[in-house]
């Protein structure tokens, strides 16, 4: 028995999450569709990214990221979503220009960390932002927009913060200013139940070795995010890509493991606890 292990920063706490896993490297259920290989691909530092005309915000909100990894607030958090704790629902406010508001931008589309049901925002991003409008004495207010333009909302005045489960990187700096770190996290792959071609995997170079032998694929995850960097290949992001295969983009990451489970990709890239998420839903679901 394997438990898959997200890394919270908060004072150096790993918060497990419990999927049971079968075999080598994989994260799967009886009866189920869908599975994760328990391997890192990628190690990131997710963190807000703020106005870059309001160095007071990114003080604020760096002191408010310190107090809720210090006082515990950050693991009571991670812990409805990871744990057995209750979510809690957040509802934005009507942007008036004439009140003391902070405008998020984020993208619902990226459980555990923002998702919606109905027009009730939910996820550990969520939940922090909501805190951190508290702790601001200032009405929240949330935008969810495109995660691609998440951005260039505060980039463009139209939003004071992204807070979307933004990884730490060269390119986003040019638009926003990042604060502290609040997450590790890291990119999973997804694959059908049946495919035990990673079985005997160890290493994140073992899993693009066996990837590497096939020939033209196709591999699917949400548009904008690291996952897409990673398989293209970028630079800026230090990632040389995955020559032999071709990055099919989507607005979620559901999305893309239904595409895979109808044929039309062959594999999913996608952060940890999304993943898991949706691994698990999936299943549920079939």
């Amino acid at each position: 028995m394997k438990k898959l292990a997200s890394k919270i920063t908060a004072a150096g706490l790993i918060v497990a999450v419990a999927f049971t896993a079968v075999g080598c490297n994989a994260s799967t259920n009886a009866g189920s569709v869908v599975k994760t290989i328990d391997i890192s691909l990628t190690d990131e530092q997710y963190a807000f990214g703020v106005d870059k005309n309001n160095a007071e915000l990114l003080e604020q909100t760096n002191a408010y990221i310190a107090q809720v990894k210090e006082d515990g607030t950050l693991d009571e958090i991670c812990d409805k979503y990871f744990g057995d704790g209750t979510p809690e629902g957040i509802t934005s406010a009507k942007q008036d220009d004439s009140k003391e508001q902070l405008v998020v931008a984020t993208n619902a589309e990226f459980s555990p960390f923002e998702y919606k049901e109905g027009d009730t925002f939910y996820g550990i991003d969520m939940e922090l932002a909501a805190g951190l409008a508290e702790y601001l004495d200032m009405e929240l207010v949330i935008l969810d927009v495109d995660f691609e333009a998440v951005c260039t909302y505060v980039d463009t005045g139209k939003a004071d913060m992204a807070i979307a489960g933004l990884t730490i990187n060269e390119t986003r700096k040019e638009s926003v200013n990042f604060t502290d770190s609040y997450y590790t996290a890291s990119q999973l792959l997804i694959v059908p139940s049946e495919n035990t071609d990673f079985d005997a995997c160890e290493t994140a170079e073992d899993v693009l070795a066996v990837i590497a032998e096939q020939e033209n694929g196709r591999i699917g995850g949400q548009s904008g995010t690291t996952a897409e960097y990673f398989v293209k290949g970028d630079a800026d992001w230090g990632f040389d890509g995955i020559s032999n295969m071709s990055w099919v983009g989507y607005t979620s990451g559901s999305l893309a493991v239904n595409d895979m489970l109808s044929g039309n990709i062959n594999y999913v890239i996608i952060d940890e606890a999304p993943a898991n998420m949706i691994v698990k839903k999936v299943n549920a679901a079939n």
